[in-house]
């Protein structure tokens, strides 16, 4: 049963991801499911659903396979790192900096990858311009997704 929600809301994320835009930029839906597992399961199984999220992304683009599953795998971990305590006792700030700045890290991995092994999909102001937008898109979910043991 977990697994099917798990599944459902993997292909609502890139559905919704794909329908909605605010001044011509989807939000990443998908990092977010990331950034929940990372936090809420920890470093392992949050690196795991980065991977196997990143593969699907991959899979489903017309470009090199590997830069999403390389920076969402990342990013699993560091939420995990960043926000369970690690580093940081969470808070619905922290929660709103790290989706921000793990945003912003996720797209500057596949843009940095896509542009070293394959060729650079969009002009660097393009790039973050669109990286920031998704970041700032992205960043309010952080107050929503919290640690288990958040108070």
């Amino acid at each position: 049963m977990k697994y099917l929600l798990w599944a459902i809301l993997i292909i609502s994320s890139f559905v919704l991801q794909a329908r909605l835009s605010i001044l011509g930029v989807s939000p990443d839906l998908s990092i977010l499911l990331v950034y929940y597992a990372g936090i809420k399961y920890g470093e392992k199984k949050g690196m795991l659903t980065g991977v196997l999220i990143g593969a699907l992304e991959d899979s489903m683009s017309l470009s090199i396979f590997g830069p999403n599953l390389l920076s969402k795998g990342i990013i699993g971990f560091f939420s995990a790192l960043f926000v369970t305590g690690s580093l940081f006792r969470w808070t619905p700030f922290l929660g709103m900096i790290a989706v921000l700045f793990l945003t912003f890290l996720d797209n500057s991995i596949v843009f940095l990858s896509l542009s070293l092994f394959d060729k650079a999909p969009a002009a660097i102001s393009n790039a973050l311009f669109i990286s920031l937008m998704q970041s700032i898109l992205n960043a309010p979910a952080g107050i929503l997704i919290r640690p288990k043991d958040a108070d």
